[in-house]
């Protein structure tokens, strides 16, 4: 064995991964670690609750918008989410807080 790898840390690298896509991700929270970003994304059509994580530091993600994400899953004795892609998702708007005016303006100037 290599120098430096211990022999759980190898298995997990030479564990097949598995492709991930999901779609109508809101982000909930973000952390930054020392070697990655974790993100904590739920899915609004199936409420689901996702741990994403960013090794490369480099996506950006922001609250108030849909996005879809696609990555690998490896699961050892956790289950890791690993972000290769991000898009905002086009198909879903969210859902705007601010309240609509009564005369239906939408508060774009005319012109």
């Amino acid at each position: 064995m290599e120098a430096g790898v211990s022999a759980p840390a190898l298995w997990a690298f030479l564990r097949p991964m598995f492709n991930f896509s999901a779609n109508h991700l809101v982000l909930l929270s973000r952390t930054e670690c020392c070697r990655c970003v974790v993100f904590v994304m739920k899915d609004d059509s199936t409420r689901r609750v996702y741990r994403l994580y960013d090794f490369t530091k480099s996506r950006i993600i922001t609250s108030g918008q849909y996005y879809c994400v696609s990555g690998k899953v490896n699961s050892a004795d956790k289950l890791y989410l690993v972000i290769e892609s991000v898009k905002p998702d086009n198909k879903h708007a969210c859902a705007s807080t601010a309240p609509v005016p009564v005369d239906g303006a939408g508060g774009r100037p005319v012109g």
